[in-house]
């Protein structure tokens, strides 16, 4: 399969008080197209730093982002900008949908900052509706809608630009048992069509959808498992630079 990620030896480092704290610690992963993973650890493992540098909302302190052929660790904040509103989808906990505005006018948004005409977009955006079975709700607001309603709406926003990846962040966490199912029904529907998704998730239940699980504890990779069988996540990392940037 066709490599579509690769972080290699990335440290972020914060500086606390004066001490380097070590968020990620010589990481190196690569993930294919197509793959669908999630990113499991507890509290302070490194899995939020991790979806940040992969969504290009932050940059590692030292090491190599690939996206596709692009060391996206090298480039610009507004580089960056371009590069998560074409490339990168994003489910969130909180849905993060424009309450006063239609499920249909939310799932335009990416569309419109990229500068595509109404006459395209609207339509792309009804199909996006249907396709996560809003259809019949695509005029009314995220108010009028339940918590699922409000994820697959979220989840067709983030793949109006057709995005290399689609991340997930903790996207069960403020729905119950029977919805979280459905949800991730569609996510399963979505990585047969081909989507690479990787996903953030504390719940066994939720990553055993996906079919490779990266473990982390303390910044590194504790396991990497696929299909049943669990592989080296890391080789021995380099030395980290010294920090410059506050915690999160």
């Amino acid at each position: 399969m066709t490599e579509l990620v690769r972080l290699k030896d990335v440290w972020k480092t914060y500086d606390v008080g004066g001490q380097a704290v070590h968020a990620l610690s010589g990481i190196n992963i690569s993930i294919s197209e197509g793959q669908y993973v999630a990113i499991m650890g507890q509290s302070g493992s490194g899995k939020s730093t991790m979806l940040n540098l992969l969504g290009c909302l932050d940059k590692p302190t030292s090491g190599e982002y690939w996206l596709g052929e692009k060391d996206v660790s090298k480039y610009t904040d507004g580089q960056l900008s371009e590069v998560r509103n074409l490339s990168i989808g994003f489910v969130f906990q909180s849905f993060n949908l424009l309450p006063r505005i239609s499920v249909l006018a939310n799932i335009e948004v990416p569309l419109f900052y990229r500068g595509m005409p109404r006459s395209l977009r609207h339509p792309k955006s009804w199909e996006l509706a249907r396709m996560v079975a809003l259809g019949d709700r695509a005029l009314h607001s995220p108010q009028e809608l339940s918590g699922g309603q409000r994820q697959r709406v979220a989840i067709a926003r983030a793949l109006a630009n057709d995005p290399l990846i689609l991340l997930a962040d903790e996207p069960t966490g403020n729905l119950d048992s029977a919805t979280s199912r459905d949800i991730m029904d569609l996510f399963d529907e979505l990585h047969q069509r081909g989507r690479t998704i990787i996903m953030v998730t504390h719940e066994l239940e939720i990553a055993a959808h996906a079919n490779r699980v990266i473990n982390l504890a303390d910044g590194r990779v504790l396991q990497d498992s696929l299909n049943d069988s669990t592989s080296p996540g890391e080789s021995t990392p380099t030395p980290p630079p010294q920090p410059s940037e506050d915690r999160e």
